[in-house]
């Protein structure tokens, strides 16, 4: 296990390579110890980077949801990471991506949670995190991969990057989440008008709700939890796209208002 001076050295490299929007390089070379453990606990300390610059969590995203990219990343569940309130937005709008080294867009399901989450009321399940909902919205969440070689990708490296998330754009969902049909719900992107992706709102662990228990059990067993008015992005239903400065981006779920970005 890293001390807290490895922890918080690795953390303000990893906060450097970001700012410098430097390619993506692992970081598990360079420390004593690259467990699971050890990359959650980096992530604690770039979070703290963040809190020391005045920014708060607002939201959590919860990656490698397929079984698919769990296997491609050589583990048996999905990952957590952090959204800072810096970097979210409100579609429709329009992205810079000279801000960005190689932006990734995912469409996924924001779920707001209304009351504490905590362990004291867990073990959590879909059928007990639905009270606390608040509502549910489609999303796109902005991954930021720097150029990563996915062939060599370390898990390690990935959550203590803070599963890359950089930023989300929510949309309007409906006025009773409850309509929403999140298992079946068809899920489609379009990009200048063509389709280039489709699913449906089950395809993150098969329904968002089990996204969200799965969060909540997650960090409680780190000692946190998921907060009142924070929200959980609950994995990609299409596959994760790349766009170019020119692209208009529209995804569709059903019962909610498009969500539109263009990108320049």
């Amino acid at each position: 296990m890293l001390d807290k001076a490895e922890l918080e050295e690795t953390a303000k490299m990893f906060l450097e390579e970001l700012d410098s929007l430097n390619d993506h390089k692992s970081f598990a070379p360079s420390v004593r110890s690259s467990t699971l453990s050890d990359g959650y606990a980096i992530q604690d300390a770039f979070h703290d980077l963040l809190v020391d610059r005045g920014h708060s969590i607002s939201g959590w995203k919860v990656a490698l949801t397929s079984k698919a990219m769990q296997e491609f990343c050589g583990v048996t569940h999905p990952l957590a990471g952090a959204v800072f309130d810096r970097d979210i937005h409100e579609g429709p709008t329009q992205l810079d991506l000279s801000k960005h080294l190689h932006l990734g867009i995912e469409c996924e399901i924001a779920v707001f949670i209304n009351r504490d989450l905590a362990s004291d009321i867990g073990p959590h399940t879909r059928e007990s995190v639905s009270g606390a909902v608040e509502t549910c919205s489609p999303a796109f969440e902005l991954i930021e991969d720097r150029n990563a070689n996915y062939s060599i990708l370390d898990t390690f490296d990935l959550v203590a990057e803070n599963a890359w998330n950089a930023g989300v754009i929510i949309g309007v969902g409906p006025t009773e989440w409850k309509t929403l049909d999140l298992e079946n719900g068809s899920t489609k992107l379009e990009v200048n008008g063509e389709l280039v992706g489709e699913g449906k709102t089950g395809d993150a662990l098969g329904h968002p709700l089990d996204a969200v228990a799965w969060l909540a059990n997650h960090l409680n067993e780190r000692g946190t939890h998921i907060k009142a008015g924070q929200f959980i992005m609950t994995g990609s239903s299409v596959v994760t796209y790349f766009p170019d400065s020119s692209d208009r981006l529209v995804f569709s779920v059903d019962g909610c208002e498009l969500l539109t970005v263009k990108c320049a």
